[in-house]
């Protein structure tokens, strides 16, 4: 099996490692240290770091109440997470710390083009999509699902922009692009929105 997540073997459904609740970096430090950075290396991302972003984004954190890392309006967790590579696209599954495959090959040339072609979209190993399936909030919530969606898709992208720094890794939000299109380009499901792309990689020095 190879170590890393977009090399040349895609797999339809991989379990990830388990992920690391403690590290070298305070969280004051990290807060200290992050920033949005754009230039990245032509370097793969090993597994265990994508599954470190994973957990820090979505992962299950109390797995009897199955609580995840991100607050969630009523714990419904409308947030569906997605990571672009070179091979593919993954769903990430945080009931089984998993990644599914969802799209063969690299979308993320297109994806370039559809967020008013920001070079760091291609140049960084890793793509994340941040998607929201809000009709799930909104059962309970009614028109203040979307509200709610949004904050959670800022936690969520927040907690692995951190996890990120830890990581001594780099990353950028990404809050331009065409929504409908890149849930085309995806392939969601109906009524799945896409909220925010988060790009991550080593830093070109």
């Amino acid at each position: 099996m190879s170590n890393t997540v977009g090399g040349d073997t895609a797999m339809l459904k991989e379990q990830l490692p388990a992920p690391l609740t403690t590290g070298r970096m305070s969280l004051e430090r990290t807060i200290a240290r992050r920033r949005s950075e754009r230039e990245f290396a032509q370097r793969p991302l090993t597994r265990k770091q994508i599954a470190q972003l994973c957990w820090a984004g979505q992962g299950i954190t109390a797995p009897q109440e199955g609580l995840r890392s991100a607050p969630s309006a009523g714990a419904l967790y409308p947030i569906e997470l997605y990571a672009a590579t070179s091979a593919s696209v993954g769903h990430f599954q945080p009931s089984n710390n998993v990644i599914e495959q969802h799209v063969i090959g690299d979308i993320r040339p297109r994806l370039r083009q559809l967020a008013v072609n920001q070079k760091m979209i291609t140049q960084a190993p890793v793509t994340f999509i941040i998607v929201a399936a809000i009709a799930r909030t909104a059962r309970k919530y009614g028109n203040r699902a979307e509200r709610y969606c949004f904050m959670e898709a800022g936690h969520v992208a927040q907690n692995m922009l951190l996890q990120a720094t830890a990581l001594h890794l780099g990353a950028v939000p990404i809050g331009a692009f065409e929504d409908r299109r890149v849930a085309t380009l995806l392939k969601l499901p109906k009524g799945q929105r896409v909220l925010y792309l988060l790009t991550v990689g080593y830093l070109r020095r």
